[in-house]
């Protein structure tokens, strides 16, 4: 067993102003093996530009620690911003690295549902040991460096969503987010609000000390992003769902807000990139690469 000390990762975030994401760098101080969770891929889409700028910082901070990435971290497939995962993967690798971009098996679910919107293989078989090195399945153990860690399975804003637990520290991905923010939205296709709020009541088990990390903050009312919460925080004060919550409430809530949102800006990029794990889309005879607009679909 890991001593308490041994248990307790070390944590660098790095927030991405444009689509209010969060990036963590998740290093075993024993070992100096670390994870990169939900790196973001600079993209602006009245230019068609994308770039590692934003995730650079990540890198230069895993290098000045003296840290060997072992693993790239999705939490599901983004639909609001592009991944940078693969990128990453193939700087590293070029750097001596050997890192796995990994992700939750019901990737698979998602692809099968949006394969069709971008004329997609129906069978990613052939693109999958390129895109994603790893699939965890549900409550799958694995280690960075010294550290125990599990895949959970949070579904219910999208089907393949995961929380990593990496020693005391729980990456939610966007089924948790700070607690005066809420929880994230269950309309897209595979989403389900009692789903959603089954998957906080798992969240909920783990002890009130347990570190939470949130995969996006806006700044609500003008604060500043903040990253970093607890269980026993979001269990005693969560806009949207606390420990006394009963199901039909959130359930109500969370369908009833769901109905004012507005289709993400991003989410066309998005999905079309991070079903491949990052991977843009191979150029054509020009030497162009292209994203796809499908009209009239969403």
């Amino acid at each position: 067993m890991p001593s308490a000390t041994a248990a307790a990762p070390q944590v660098s975030a790095f927030h991405h102003r444009d689509t209010g994401t969060w990036t963590y760098l998740v290093a075993d101080p024993a070992t100096r093996a670390a994870a990169i969770v939900d790196p973001v891929l600079d993209f602006d889409p009245r230019s068609g530009r994308t770039g590692l700028d934003s995730a650079a910082p990540v890198l230069e901070r895993a290098a000045a620690d003296g840290l060997r990435i072992d693993w790239l971290l999705e939490t599901h497939a983004h639909a609001d911003h592009l991944s940078a995962a693969h990128a990453l993967r193939e700087r590293l690798r070029a750097h001596g690295h050997a890192p796995r971009l990994a992700i939750g098996r019901r990737i698979g679910e998602v692809r099968r549902v949006f394969a069709p919107l971008f004329g997609l293989p129906d069978d990613a078989s052939d693109e999958r040991p390129a895109a994603f090195d790893h699939l965890f399945d549900d409550d799958e153990g694995f280690a960075v460096g010294a550290l125990p860690a599990r895949a959970i399975p949070v579904p219910g804003h999208t089907q393949d969503s995961l929380a990593y637990l990496i020693g005391d520290a729980l990456f939610a991905g966007d089924s948790l987010f700070l607690p005066d923010s809420g929880t994230a939205r269950c309309d897209f296709p595979g989403g389900d609000a009692a789903m959603l709020y089954q998957s906080i009541q798992r969240l909920y088990r783990l002890g009130d000390a347990t570190r939470v990390f949130v995969c996006h903050d806006y700044g609500k009312d003008g604060r500043e992003p903040a990253c970093e919460t607890t269980i026993g925080a979001q269990k005693r004060g969560n806009l949207h769902v606390r420990a006394d919550t009963g199901e039909a409430e959130f359930v109500a809530l969370r369908e009833a807000r769901d109905r004012t949102l507005a289709v993400p800006a991003l989410i066309l990029p998005s999905l079309q990139v991070n079903l491949r794990g990052g991977a843009l889309p191979q150029p054509e005879a020009n030497g162009v690469r292209y994203l796809k607009l499908p009209l009239d679909q969403l």
